[in-house]
């Protein structure tokens, strides 16, 4: 599964999934990972490596629908 994940992240993306989570990066854009919402956005930042902005943006969140 792992490798499969690293592929489409190489893929669609650029970049290797594996070394952007080992540096606290995003695999979307590149930057830092610095805080997640919550812990359904740690879970998916475990499988797809983004950040709670790309994730917001890859999901269609908007500000009205972010629980603060």
């Amino acid at each position: 599964m792992n490798a499969e994940l690293e592929n489409i992240s190489l893929d669609i993306f650029g970049r290797s999934r594996t070394l952007a989570m080992a540096g606290r990066q995003c695999v979307t854009c590149g930057a830092a990972v610095k805080q997640l919402r919550d812990a359904l956005s740690e879970r998916e930042y475990t499988i797809s490596g983004m950040r709670q902005e790309c994730q917001d943006s890859v999901f269609n969140v908007s500000e009205d629908e972010i629980p603060y």
